[in-house]
C-alpha cells in the first residue's frame, strides 16, 4: 500500500473532520499531561514529521500498491477533502488487556484512523469495547462473547494475552492485533511474514538495542542492569531475552526480576535496590499499569530506569527510545479498512511494524535521582 498517499489522505481528512472525530470517537489524549522537559520537543518533532510526510508524499519511493491506496482515498474522501462515509455498516469488537496510556493510545488511534477513512463510530460503525482488567479468565470470557456475537465483523485485540484468548475462541471472522510484540513467538500466527490464519495486525516490538545503548550513555559507570518484567506475559519474555542479549553484548552483567501480578511490583523493585546499577523494563502491561510505584521506589533509591515506551517513562522512568502507540493504532486501522472494505485476507497480510521511534527523557526523574543528562543526548530528544 502506498503509505505516502495514505499519509496525505489521512492528514487532509483529519484536519477537516477533526470536530466530528472528537465528538463521535470520544477522542482522548494520547498520553497524560507532559511532565517531562522533552514533551513539547517530541510533539513538535512528530508534527513536523507528519507535515513532511504530507508535502513529500508524491515523491515517496517506498514500494507499494498504489491502486489500492487510490481506492481507499476515493472511498473515504470527497473532492472537497471532507470525510465521506463508507457505504457499509460494521460492528467491531475491541478487547483490551488493561487500561494504561500506551494501550489506550493504540485503541484511540485505531478508532480515529477508521474515522479518517470513512468508518465512523455512531454512524456506520458500532464498537463493543471490553476491558479484561489484566485477568486472563476475563479475556477468555470476552473472547467467547465476541465469538457468539454473529453481528461482529472484526475483532481487535490489544495486547498479547487477549490476542491469545481471541485466536483460541474466534475462527470464523478476522482478528487484528496491536501492541503485540511477536505474534509468531506467541503462537498467534504461523509466521509474521505469512500469518496463514484469520489473524494479523501490528507489532510493538521495541528498539531494544537502541534502548540498551541509551542506558550505557546515561549511566556510563553501570556494571549490572536489572531486567524486570511480568512472568505471565509471553511478549515480555521475548523482550527480556532480547534485552539480556543486547546488554551482554555491551559488556553489562544482567540480573532478572519478575512479578506475576501488580501487587508484587513494589516488593520486586525494592528487591533490586543495591543489586543493580540501573533497571530496564520492556513494554510489559503489568508493569506499565504500575509505573508510578516503580518510579517512587527508584527515585528514593536513586536508581535509573529505562522504560520500553514513552508513556511508561512519563509515569516513572528516566528515558526511552519509544514507539508511538497512537500511530500504531492508526496503522492497524489501515489494515482493518483493507479487510472490511477491500476484502483482503488476514492470512496473506504480513504483521506490520513501526519504524520511527523517538528519544524521550524525563527530566523530572533525572533531577530526582541527581543525574545530569549530557547535552549530546538532550539535543537528540524527539528525534
Amino acid at each position: 500500500m502506498n503509505r505516502g498517499i495514505k499519509g496525505l489522505h489521512r492528514l487532509a481528512a483529519t484536519l477537516t473532520a477533526l470536530s466530528m472525530a472528537v465528538m463521535l470517537a470520544g477522542c482522548t489524549s494520547q498520553s497524560s499531561a507532559a511532565t517531562t522537559t522533552n514533551a513539547t520537543a517530541t510533539a513538535t518533532a512528530r508534527s513536523e514529521e507528519t507535515s513532511t510526510a504530507a508535502t513529500t508524499a508524491s515523491a515517496s519511493a517506498a514500494p507499494s500498491d498504489s491502486s489500492s491506496a487510490e481506492t481507499t482515498a476515493e472511498a473515504s474522501t470527497s473532492a472537497s477533502g471532507t470525510v465521506e462515509l463508507v457505504d457499509q455498516s460494521f460492528k467491531i469488537g475491541i478487547m483490551q488487556l488493561v487500561e494504561h496510556n500506551a494501550l489506550d493510545a493504540a485503541k484511540q488511534g485505531f478508532v480515529d484512523g477508521l474515522a479518517a477513512l470513512g468508518i465512523v463510530e455512531g454512524q456506520n460503525l458500532t464498537i463493543d469495547f471490553e476491558n479484561a482488567q489484566n485477568d486472563q479468565s476475563n479475556a477468555q470470557t470476552i473472547a467467547q462473547q465476541f465469538a457468539a456475537d454473529t453481528d461482529i465483523d472484526l475483532v481487535l485485540a490489544i495486547a498479547t494475552p487477549v490476542a491469545q484468548a481471541a485466536v483460541n475462541a474466534i475462527t470464523d471472522r478476522p482478528i487484528l492485533v496491536t501492541a503485540v510484540t511477536d505474534p509468531a513467538a506467541s503462537g498467534l500466527v504461523e509466521s509474521n511474514d505469512a500469518p496463514g490464519g484469520n489473524l494479523t495486525g501490528t507489532s510493538d516490538l521495541n528498539p531494544v538495542k537502541e534502548q540498551m545503548q541509551l542506558l550505557t550513555e546515561l549511566v556510563p559507570d553501570a556494571k549490572t542492569v536489572g531486567i524486570m518484567y511480568s512472568s505471565s506475559e509471553a511478549n515480555s519474555e521475548v523482550q527480556a531475552k532480547l534485552a539480556e542479549t543486547e546488554a551482554q553484548a555491551l559488556g553489562l552483567e544482567t540480573e532478572i526480576f519478575t512479578a506475576s501480578a501488580s501487587n508484587e511490583i513494589q516488593q520486586v523493585v525494592e528487591s533490586a535496590v543495591g543489586k543493580v546499577d540501573a533497571l530496564y523494563i520492556p513494554t510489559d502491561n503489568t508493569f506499565a499499569s504500575s509505573m508510578a510505584i516503580v518510579g517512587q521506589v527508584a527515585e528514593e533509591a536513586k536508581l535509573p530506569v529505562i522504560a520500553g515506551e514513552e508513556n511508561m517513562m512519563e509515569a516513572g522512568a528516566l528515558a526511552t527510545v519509544s514507539l508511538d502507540y497512537y500511530k500504531l493504532g492508526q496503522q492497524t486501522a489501515d489494515m482493518a479498512y483493507e479487510i472490511l472494505v477491500n476484502g483482503k485476507d488476514p492470512a496473506t497480510m504480513p504483521i506490520e511494524y513501526q519504524s520511527d521511534p523517538v528519544l524521550a527523557i524525563n527530566q523530572d526523574f533525572a533531577d530526582a535521582i541527581g543525574l545530569t543528562i549530557p547535552d549530546s543526548i538532550l539535543a537528540e530528544v524527539g528525534k
